[in-house]
């Protein structure tokens, strides 16, 4: 009983700040936190805001005020509203500032409370322009870190980054933090944190327009991004800049002296699995839209070899792994041989299920397959449609041979027909299609390295050592995939469940 309440009791009286708090992780982590320890002393989300009260408005219209808090909005009845004041701090604030954007006693006092800091704020656009996505993924670390200096009673710093960091690396793949400086590829350039960032400024500098030009300006912030992550092995700017991340909170970490630092690395997360709202997802989040697609009858082919292993993990066991090891690594509940001056570097953990229960995407087909001719979707005509079969390609030549058969070649076809008839017939048309084809090839090019990822995310067995340390993951929570079935539970129960919270 003792270890089963530990998790929960660690929050009792615990001061916490939670960046990316509207994002669907962070929703899950606010409510987890309030439903398990309402003892917990203040949690303080910050969140983009122009002043206090539009920072009150939108926590409430984003985060409490979602069907997600409706067990805890029934727990405490009448009472929900004066808790959640009590409890839960909006703060006008943005990572990509220092100390948040937060000042004054507001600063004081927080600095003074917080004893865990857990950064869940990114931006997780593949194709995002380099000197936003290094605002946010490497400069707002360091903000993160900047901050956690001035909070005499941290006990750690929790990081969410993603487990696909690791690039196209193919096999078993352990839990190891990068070293500064670490490439994926050979190359004769040195990866330099500071360089990057410098480059990004000056460059941003050249490519500046007027209003007319903003559109070429963003383009070409864009492509620096993509061209510097494939310089050095990344496939695109959001892993790129997610693996600086994590070299600029072991940097920064280093001189705040004695705070632990976690990083917990997801792979692909999908709906809440168990509680408190089975189901529940926000928008159509990676597996979910496949299935949303589909549905809609959206999706004629797909690019993903069906033998490959799937890797997905529930949001709410993402959130108790991510509360766990927190736990295990706060400086007052850890041995006392660990509570060190110095800091080590930041231990990582991969919240996965790959190798412990690998299961293929071909599960996902058959079983979407088997639900859809079972309780087909009714047409605006009030008849069934009718479920199609999908064409999936193992590789990525497979699927772009297929697009130039099936969309360019008529494209094409289309574009002369326009020249024909003195670009009046059909320029509009083909404008549009061109259009939507190479916004599909684009996403190919970037997402392609994940559909066909080969590695096995191996997740350490409780108790295992890292860097000469026993590392413990303390009970109270649901940790192991293998232990909710997850190629059954995953794969055919959230069917009906997606459908509620997201088709309808």
């Amino acid at each position: 009983m003792e270890e089963t309440s530990r998790i929960p009791g660690y929050f009792k009286n615990k001061g916490i700040l939670i960046t990316g708090a509207t994002g669907f992780l962070g929703k899950i982590l606010v409510e987890k936190i309030l439903r398990v320890q309402p003892d917990v002393k203040r949690i303080y989300l910050p969140v983009r805001a122009p002043d206090a009260e539009s920072a009150k408005k939108r926590v409430e219209t984003e985060v409490i005020g979602k069907e997600l808090f409706g067990l805890l909005r029934e727990t405490h009845g009448k009472g929900f509203r004066s808790f959640i004041e009590e409890k839960v701090v909006p703060l006008a604030g943005d990572i990509i500032h220092e100390n948040l954007g937060v000042e004054g006693p507001q600063l004081s006092q927080m600095t003074r409370e917080l004893n865990v800091i857990v950064n869940g704020a990114a931006t997780t656009n593949f194709y995002e322009r380099y000197d936003v996505a290094l605002d946010v993924n490497v400069l707002g670390v360091k903000h993160i870190c900047q901050l956690a200096k001035q909070c005499p009673n941290l006990e750690v710093v929790l990081h969410v980054s993603t487990a696909y960091v690791v690039g196209e690396k193919q096999g078993v793949i352990l839990e190891r933090a990068f070293k500064q400086g670490e490439t994926l590829r050979e190359t004769e350039a040195e990866l330099d944190i500071d360089a990057e960032l410098r480059l990004a400024r000056d460059y941003q500098r050249q490519v500046a327009g007027d209003d007319a030009e903003q559109k070429n300006e963003r383009k070409a912030m864009k492509e620096l991004g993509l061209a510097r992550a494939r310089e050095f092995g990344w496939p695109n700017t959001y892993v790129f800049t997610k693996a600086f991340g994590e070299m600029m909170l072991a940097r920064e970490l280093g001189a705040v002296g004695g705070v632990p630092g976690v990083i917990v690395r997801p792979s692909i997360i999908t709906s809440i699995q168990k509680e408190p709202l089975p189901g529940w997802v926000e928008g159509t989040r990676t597996i979910d839209a496949i299935l949303i697609g589909y549905a809609k009858q959206s999706l004629s082919c797909f690019l993903a070899d069906l033998q490959l292993t799937m890797d997905v993990i529930p949001g709410d066991m993402v959130v108790n792994a991510m509360m766990a090891a927190t736990v295990a690594h706060a400086s007052s509940s850890a041995p006392a041989d660990q509570q060190k001056k110095t800091t080590p570097p930041p231990t990582v953990y991969h919240a996965t299920s790959s190798l412990r229960n690998p299961a293929p995407y071909a599960v996902l087909y058959r079983t979407g397959l088997r639900y859809f001719s079972d309780h087909p979707r009714v047409g605006k005509d009030g008849r069934p449609v009718r479920t199609r079969k999908v064409h999936f390609f193992g590789t990525v030549a497979g699927f772009t041979a297929y697009m130039v058969l099936r969309y360019r070649l008529p494209l094409e076809l289309l574009r002369l027909l326009s020249l024909l008839c003195c670009g009046l017939l059909f320029s509009r048309l083909y404008a549009d299609l061109d259009r939507k084809y190479r916004f599909v090839m684009r996403l190919v090019d970037l997402y392609g390295p994940f559909a066909l990822f080969r590695g096995h995310l191996r997740r350490r067995q409780r108790g295992e050592a890292q860097d000469g340390h026993a590392r413990r993951r303390p009970g109270g929570v649901q940790l192991r995939p293998q232990d909710r079935r997850l190629g059954r539970l995953l794969l055919q129960d959230p069917h009906p469940r997606v459908m509620k919270y997201v088709l309808n």
